[in-house]
């Protein structure tokens, strides 16, 4: 598991790539948490997931706790670029209800107006 970091316009874009499951969860919660910390003056984040292999219930539970966090402090949250067993994920467990999903980084951007 990887997380690279970038910013487009005020807008911080976390790219995840790999696999997150129980036995990396704490750090990929560490790499965002870190980028975002970095990141304050920012309105927006979105994390890329087009080069995410898999995600399990410890990643969601990261997903979930990072949106909870970024909505205390009034800033926007989306993902993008999920494959479609990540997106059938997504679904089943309602996190698409809850977080804003695009299809591509572009979107996102445009979402969030970046």
């Amino acid at each position: 598991m990887e997380v690279n970091t970038e910013r487009d316009n005020g807008t911080l874009i976390a790219k995840a790539e790999g696999r997150v499951d129980g036995s990396n969860a704490r750090e990929f919660e560490e790499a965002l948490d870190s980028a975002i910390t970095q990141h304050e003056d920012g309105q927006a984040v979105i994390v890329d997931f087009e080069g995410l292999s898999y995600i399990s219930s410890a990643g969601l539970r990261v997903i979930l706790l990072t949106a909870r966090t970024l909505r205390k402090q009034d800033k926007e949250f989306v993902v993008c670029s999920l494959s479609d067993p990540i997106r059938e994920v997504f679904e089943i467990s309602g996190f698409d209800k809850i977080i804003p999903v695009y299809a591509t980084r572009s979107e996102a951007l445009a979402a969030v107006g970046g």
